[in-house]
């Protein structure tokens, strides 16, 4: 660009034209010549002081007033590790040297430069403190990534004080590695050598930046070669024992322990994308200096530790501060449930994989951190769905050990947990049985009540008669079912004698020996001076015969379906009660019968679980290998469970091992106690004796909250010649009774809504001492004596027939009347 002090002619001659034109302008509004010279006289005069005036001044100034000249200023602030900038009041650079725009770029002002937030709050206050007061300092500043500090200051300058100039002064931390480096490979690397110690410079991408001569002649062999740019981690090597050597050595030279020291910047005060910076890595003989003291005394140490932990009964183990197992004792073994198999390498590899992270930063923290402790649930390999508790502790002064590992042998514990889990459940099952089969046994009442009633109109040949009695037959089944859930929840009602064991065996024979066939051999066996138990013998019948079954199933299973079958009573005295040890059984005289059979046993998984109700490993109506069931509906031993426990006893199975004599199988052991007290004659069965029977009529009080029921009771007791009086619950019943109704006996259902049958009974005795009561119900009676004190109180079980609800209530009129 050209200005006016280069070409001034063009300037001149644009001046004098218009100075001729302003006379020119005055002379034609005026109309007057002098007043038209005198004013170009005037503008003459005022353009020859100004000519003068500007021709006195320097060059200098001149070119200044001009336009700036800033090559001048680079020159004067161009300096080597210093960075100068100048920005105009409008933050615009207007000039830098070369260090600024090799730090900071051509582009950045300050104080917006490519610094972390700390650094640009320093700058802008900085900045206002400069404008306004004329100094401001930004202290120590850091770039972004944290690679580069430096301090910075800004000072206001200028004609019209209108920029600030900015110096920023790099840190020595480039000059500091550099110097270790010169360092290593100078007077220091040798001193380090002698004293056992090799060291090497190292960047943040693992290459050698420079060692010392030491350092060169394990690694390579030469103390003059250089290894700058190798790959550290090459130059090393480890042991299946983790023990560090020199590549070059192998296993002839010593070992080593490897110091890392970080030289850049701490992790938490690293910008996560920053690179870690170099390192100073230091290879240390073993045995020198206090490292090689510590591994001295640990050496020294952990055969006597291992000596005293391995005497505890607690479990216990060690690791070291990587994680990694040193010595874990027998119970801790045990308790991990590796105790015939190898010591794995780390404690993780003991738990499920959920839990292996958890465990590694335990034991790492531990390892590395204050010498605390703690305690965490884990869940091991061998029993993930039983949560143990494993006790973590840093240990110190115990050489390699630094970690403490305790884990308690819960075996017995979970064993006990899962007998309490499994006798709430059979418990919570079993009242759910009893509640389901009272419910039921209501709804087999009126359908085989209603059944009999329907074949009291059809003879035999007639087109519905079958269809009825097939009906009746199936409703026949489903009470069988019922006496067994009742049976498994020992609600079902029992009738117990005083008897001797081997007569319901002997009497049980004939029917076995139809049941298991002619390749099956029965063998029974008795002891002599056996004790007498209380028992229902029918029900007792049923424990032998379900047992039988599932033997033959097992037997028929295996090769052609021949086989063994043995049942045996054994005496069983508190002696050997005690000699047994058990935790069950309470010590005392019982009578037991022994069932075994040679069909191959049960299977380990299935021993808990075979008197549980509905469990099977048979189809429904096939024959399976011990399938636990009778039938395949998985009752066949709840029922046999249920039965014994009800009577007093205890029952359990186990498998017996194969022999040089015998086939491997099953065995029952049924544990009933002995009767204390005298023997009662044992009566001869006599013929069955027809039904009591009442011609004389009578007034029957029917109380039932079923509909149903209660319609097919009153249509069999109207059919036999009762007088009856139907209420629906025992509030009616009470108000029949209260207004003056005669009755002669009262049949009621034991649980109604709202007054409940015994409650009733026991209202209506306060008016009618001698009432009789009937109670009908598919709970247990002998349950039900016991929670009903009552006096001459008769039960008749559901479901019952037409005929059975007819001949209970004749026989309790005739005892009542003494017929």
């Amino acid at each position: 660009m050209r200005t006016a002090t280069e070409h001034p002619m063009p300037l001149y001659y644009a001046i004098a034209a218009a100075v001729l034109a302003s006379g020119a302008l005055v002379w034609a509004t005026s109309g007057e010549l002098v007043a038209a010279a005198s004013f170009l006289g005037g503008v003459g005069i005022l353009i020859a002081a100004g000519a003068v005036f500007a021709r006195t001044q320097p060059t200098g100034l001149r070119d200044e007033l001009a336009s700036p000249d800033w090559s001048v200023t680079v020159a004067a602030i161009e300096r080597p590790g210093e960075a100068v900038a100048i920005v105009d009041r409008a933050n615009r650079l207007v000039c830098a040297n070369a260090t600024y725009v090799d730090w900071f770029g051509a582009s950045n002002a300050p104080p917006n430069l490519p610094l972390d937030r700390s650094a640009l709050e320093a700058l802008a206050r900085a900045a206002r403190e400069a404008w306004r007061d004329g100094t401001g300092d930004a202290g120590s500043i850091n770039r972004a990534d944290g690679s580069r500090r430096w301090s910075a200051c800004a000072q206001r300058a200028g004609r019209g004080e209108d920029y600030l100039v900015w110096r920023f002064e790099g840190h020595a931390q480039e000059d500091f590695i550099a110097d270790l480096g010169r360092a290593l490979t100078g007077p220091l690397g040798p001193l380090l050598s002698r004293s056992g110690i090799e060291a090497a410079l190292v960047a943040h991408d693992g290459l050698v930046r420079a060692a010392a001569p030491g350092f060169a002649v394990r690694a390579a062999g030469d103390s003059a070669a250089t290894l700058a740019g190798q790959d550290f981690a090459s130059l090393l090597r480890a042991d299946e024992r983790d023990r560090i050597f020199f590549a070059r050595e192998g296993r002839r030279g010593s070992p080593q322990s490897l110091v890392h020291v970080p030289l850049g910047e701490p992790e938490a005060e690293r910008a996560p994308d920053a690179d870690a910076g170099p390192s100073l890595m230091l290879l240390i003989d073993a045995g020198v200096g206090l490292g090689g003291a510590g591994e001295s005394t640990g050496s020294a140490a952990t055969p006597q530790l291992e000596a005293l932990l391995g005497a505890l009964p607690l479990g216990l183990a060690m690791t070291d501060r990587d994680g990694r197992f040193l010595f874990a004792n027998t119970p801790f073994r045990r308790a991990a449930g590796i105790e015939d198999k190898p010591l794995p390498q780390f404690p993780s590899d003991i738990v499920v994989r959920e839990d292996k992270a958890t465990v590694v930063d335990a034991v790492r923290r531990f390892g590395k951190g204050p010498a605390n402790s703690t305690d965490m649930a884990v869940r091991l390999l061998g029993a993930p769905d039983d949560p143990v508790s494993l006790g973590v502790a840093g240990v110190r002064g115990l050489g390699e050990a630094a970690v403490l590992l305790s884990l308690v042998d819960s075996t017995e514990e979970t064993r006990l947990k899962r007998q309490v889990a499994q006798a709430t459940k059979m418990q919570a099952v079993g009242q759910l049985a009893g509640g389901v089969a009272h419910d039921f046994n209501n709804v087999l009442t009126a359908v085989i009540g209603t059944c009999d009633l329907m074949l009291l109109r059809h003879t035999p040949g007639d087109s519905d008669y079958d269809d009825i009695q097939q009906i009746r037959a199936n409703s026949n089944r489903a009470a069988a079912l019922t006496r067994q859930l009742l049976a498994f929840s020992r609600q079902q009602t029992l009738r117990p004698e005083v008897l001797q064991l081997p007569d319901v065996v002997s009497e049980v024979s004939l029917l076995l020996k139809r049941l298991l066939g002619e390749k099956i051999e029965l063998k029974v066996y008795h002891d002599r001076e056996l004790g007498p138990v209380r028992a229902d013998p029918q029900q007792l019948e049923q424990v032998i015969v379900n047992l039988a079954v599932n033997a033959r199933d097992a037997i028929q299973s295996r090769g052609d379906g021949s086989g063994k079958l043995s049942l045996a009573t054994r005496r069983v005295t508190a002696r050997d009660v005690r000699k047994m040890g058990s935790e069950i059984i309470p010590e005392g005289d019982y009578t037991a019968l022994v069932v075994q059979d040679s069909g191959g046993g049960i299977p380990p998984e299935h021993l808990g679980k075979i008197f549980e109700p509905f469990f099977t490993t048979k189809q429904q109506g096939r024959s399976g290998p011990q399938s636990m069931t009778m039938g395949g509906t998985g009752l066949g031993l709840s029922t046999v469970y249920g039965i014994v426990k009800q009577s007093g006893g205890f029952i359990f199975a186990d498998n017996v091992p194969a022999t040089a004599n015998a086939r491997a199988g099953a065995r029952f052991s049924v544990y009933l106690p002995v009767h204390q007290g005298e023997m009662p004659a044992r009566k001869p069965k006599a013929e069955a004796k027809p039904a009591a029977t009442w011609s004389g009529g009578g007034r029957v009080l029917l109380v039932e909250d079923e509909d149903m029921v209660r319609a097919v009771a009153e249509r069999a007791l109207v059919r036999s010649g009762y007088t009856v009086t139907a209420c629906a619950d025992g509030e009616e019943g009470l108000v029949a009774v209260a207004n003056g109704g005669e009755f002669d006996v009262v049949v009621s259902d034991v649980v109604m809504p709202g007054m409940d049958g015994p409650a009733m009974a026991r209202a209506i005795r306060k008016a009618r001492p001698t009432l009789p009561i009937l109670f009908m119900s598919g709970y247990a009676e002998e349950q039900l004596r016991n929670d009903i004190d009552i006096a001459d109180m008769h039960f008749i079980a559901k479901p019952f027939s037409v005929q059975q609800i007819s001949d209970k209530v004749a026989s309790v009129l005739g005892a009542t009347r003494g017929t």
